[in-house]
C-alpha cells in the first residue's frame, strides 16, 4: 500500500512535524511505503481549482493518484483547519474518490485538534472520499513522546489499510 502522509501546517516554528513523522516511520515499519508531503511545497497566493491545469499541484497530483489511502496530521487554527491545508486539498478532486482517509490532530493543549478532525471529516465526504471512524488525538505536542500512541496507532492503520484493500478492489 502507498499512504501518503500530508503535514496540515506550514507555520513557522510547527510542532506537528513531531507527530507526522512518528506517523510516516509507524507506516513505513509496518511495511508500507509512504511520503510526508508538506503544505509549504505548496505556497500558493490563492486556491487552484481542481481542473485548471497548475504546476504547483503536480506533485501532489501525482502522489495523490498513485495513493491507496491518505493521512493528514494537522493542528487545529481557530476551531478549523489552517488555510494552506484546505488550500492544497482543494487542488484536486477525481484523486481522492473512494479513498480512505485517516486524520490526527494536534495541540497544544489536551484537545488535540478535535474540531479540525471534524472539520476535514466532511470535507473528505464531500470530496467522495471515506474517512475512517478512527482518529488519532496529539495533545500536548511540544513535549511530545511517540510511546503512548503507539496502540492507537496500530488501530489506526489497521482500519486504513482494511479500508484501504477493500476500496482499491472496488475502484478496479
Amino acid at each position: 500500500m502507498f499512504i501518503p502522509v500530508l503535514l496540515g501546517t506550514g507555520r513557522e516554528g510547527r510542532q506537528s512535524e513531531k507527530p507526522a513523522r512518528f506517523m510516516h516511520d509507524f507506516i513505513a515499519a509496518a511495511g508500507h511505503e509512504t511520503v510526508i508531503v508538506d503544505v509549504r511545497e505548496f505556497g500558493v497566493p490563492a486556491t487552484i481549482p481542481s481542473w485548471v491545469a497548475s504546476e504547483h499541484k503536480n506533485l501532489w497530483q501525482a502522489i495523490a493518484a498513485r495513493a491507496d489511502a491518505f493521512v493528514v496530521v494537522s493542528p487545529e487554527y481557530n476551531h478549523g483547519m489552517p488555510g494552506e491545508l484546505k488550500m492544497a486539498i482543494d487542488t484536486l478532486k477525481k484523486e481522492y474518490e473512494k479513498k480512505p482517509i485517516g486524520i490526527c490532530g494536534v495541540s497544544s493543549g489536551a484537545l488535540g485538534g478535535v474540531r479540525m478532525v471534524e472539520q476535514l471529516r466532511l470535507v473528505a465526504i464531500d470530496l467522495e472520499m471515506i474517512p475512517i471512524k478512527s482518529a488519532i488525538y496529539f495533545s500536548n505536542v511540544e513535549t511530545f513522546d511517540p510511546a503512548p500512541y503507539e496502540t492507537s496507532a496500530q488501530k489506526f492503520l489497521d482500519m486504513l489499510v482494511w479500508y484501504a484493500t477493500a476500496l482499491k478492489n472496488a475502484r478496479i
